[in-house]
């Protein structure tokens, strides 16, 4: 079955939530920030992965770069729209925001954008 997974990461851990081509939640947890840590997560909780998506900002160079690496879909989601499309939630944490740019990688419903190349180190938007 596919599995979809979104990311929210910080400087020390990162918040997973997976979810199923349904939509309904498979896992919702936390790792350690880093790629080893991370990929070992991905690989037991979701070795299906059909795509993964986490949010533009200070922190999404180095999943893009190192995940893509080890031939996982990577999608970096406009921050601003993925902030627009679950605004309306009413519990906002970490974990949920992970889950809901799960269920945004799974419909396809975000705005994608490029990832600059390590030197830079930052995301931009897709001209």
């Amino acid at each position: 079955m596919k599995q979809y997974v979104g990311l929210d990461v910080s400087q020390k851990e990162a918040s997973v939530g997976v979810v199923d081509e349904t939509g309904r939640p498979t896992y919702q947890g936390r790792v350690a920030s880093g790629p080893g840590a991370l990929a070992a997560l991905l690989g037991k909780k979701a070795p299906h992965a059909e795509r993964i998506g986490f949010e533009t900002g200070s922190m999404s160079s180095w999943p893009w770069h190192e995940l893509r690496r080890i031939g996982l879909a990577v999608v970096c989601i406009d921050a601003r729209h993925a902030h627009a499309a679950y605004s309306v939630r009413m519990n906002k944490s970490d974990e949920n925001g992970a889950r809901e740019l799960a269920e945004l990688v799974r419909i396809g419903w975000c705005r994608e954008v490029a990832v600059k190349s390590k030197a830079r180190a930052t995301c931009m938007i897709d001209a």
